[in-house]
């Protein structure tokens, strides 16, 4: 790392004392330069027990779902149910510019350390409340997942198949709610960083991830609002308050792609016909009627038929490139074998990030970012931390505490 310069929030601290909602917030901010010390319990952070794990041998520090969010954290280990935990926090908070939490509303006030408690050390604090619901109202204390989430917030209700009978809605897993309220918290943050920037004070942010997903069901909520009407669960595209000619084709080659044919313009529909006509397969679309919008769109139906015969009896490559070439949104539906051995994303962006595990004798492969900053690079500056990894540099190194102190508080459980 040495010559590069450092990342965009090179100069914030952020303590994080976060459960599998909110440890992509705290990733999300390390990997652009903020140092966040991940705050673990001794018996360490929950997503360490979660598989798959290194070769398929489970182990605090061989969690490949933990690795995934936590690259660039520090570690810590404290326990805040303890006098000792709960004053060596207040000492970090005193210095640290975010506080990040996701735990149960009013817990961390009972315990001393809510956002009242904390800003008479340090008045530029901001504290992030990350919360399924919020910190009140009738559902305040409910207990929640991802999958709650994406039922409650509308994700699900519009996300389903329209070509399968009475199908239901689904849901997709690897916590997308998560995500969503981890993204509107990190953005939350950084307004307060900006506002700390004029006004010289911090500020408490209540996140809510049900408000987070509930204002992320795109045109569901505005319709119903305005209309009263309810979007339809569409198969591979977007709910809508009708029916919706199908985009996604199988080919040839049993690989599917996406052809959207809604708001071509007169060239490129000229480009696409042409280009079918070609192959002998346009059949009645080259008649100068369709060059009549109005006639595209009430024919639509037919020209999808059209179009999915010339499809089926191509090659996805195929009708991936030939769509680019004229111009046309048309691409293939991929699998993730095919991302990681994508060209575009490993050698033109160098998208994928290679990371150094010296503990297993492994470089391993991680997700990249989808920014690239051309004055504060992006970077995952460590591989995820070991379980308490960094306990010494802070308590001894930071706060001095004196080495016999940590070693007794180690071995009382406080750290």
């Amino acid at each position: 790392m040495s010559g590069r310069l450092p990342g965009a929030l090179a100069d914030l601290r952020i303590l994080e004392v976060s459960d599998e909602s909110g440890q992509h917030c705290g990733k999300l901010l390390a990997d652009m330069g903020a140092d966040v010390l991940l705050v673990e319990p001794p018996t360490g952070h929950p997503a360490r027990r979660v598989g798959p794990f290194v070769d398929d041998v489970p182990g605090p520090d061989r969690s490949l779902f933990f690795w995934h969010y936590n690259t660039s954290k520090r570690s810590i280990t404290l326990d805040l149910r303890t006098a000792d935990g709960r004053e060596i926090f207040r000492r970090l908070a005193e210095r640290a510019d975010v506080v990040l939490e996701t735990c149960r509303p009013g817990y961390l006030p009972s315990l001393g350390l809510g956002y009242e408690q904390l800003r008479e050390r340090n008045p530029r604090l901001i504290y992030c409340s990350l919360t399924p619901f919020g910190q009140d109202g009738p559902w305040h204390p409910y207990l929640t997942t991802d999958l709650v989430h994406l039922a409650l917030g509308g994700q699900m209700a519009s996300s389903g198949y329209d070509d399968v009978p009475g199908a239901p809605p689904i849901a997709p897993t690897g916590g997308n709610a998560w995500h969503i309220g981890s993204h509107y918290a990190a953005i939350g943050i950084m307004g307060a960083v900006v506002a700390r920037d004029r006004l010289g004070t911090g500020q408490y942010i209540d996140a809510s991830i049900h408000e987070a997903c509930a204002g992320t069901t795109e045109m569901a909520v505005p319709f119903y609002i305005y209309t009263g009407s309810v979007v339809k669960r569409q198969t591979g595209r977007h709910a809508m308050l009708y029916t919706t000619p199908p985009w996604q084709f199988r080919c040839k080659d049993g690989k599917y792609v996406n052809a959207l044919l809604l708001f071509i313009d007169l060239v490129r529909w000229q480009n696409l016909v042409s280009w079918l006509d070609n192959a002998g397969m346009a059949e009645d679309l080259t008649e100068d009627i369709y060059l009549i919008p109005e006639v595209q769109q009430e024919r639509i139906f037919h020209i999808v038929e059209v179009v999915g015969r010339f499809i089926a009896a191509h090659n996805a490559d195929e009708i991936y490139h030939g769509g680019q070439q004229r111009n046309l949104p048309w691409t293939p539906v991929r699998a993730v074998e095919d991302l990681v051995e994508d060209p575009q994303l490993t050698e033109d962006r160098g998208f994928f990030a290679r990371v150094e595990h010296p503990e297993i004798g492994r470089t391993v492969t991680y997700i990249g970012a989808p920014y690239k900053f051309s004055a504060t690079p992006w970077r995952i500056q460590r591989r995820p931390p070991l379980l308490g990894e960094h306990n010494r540099e802070i308590y001894e190194g930071e706060l001095h505490l004196p080495h016999d102190r940590v070693v007794s508080l180690a071995e009382a459980g406080v750290v």
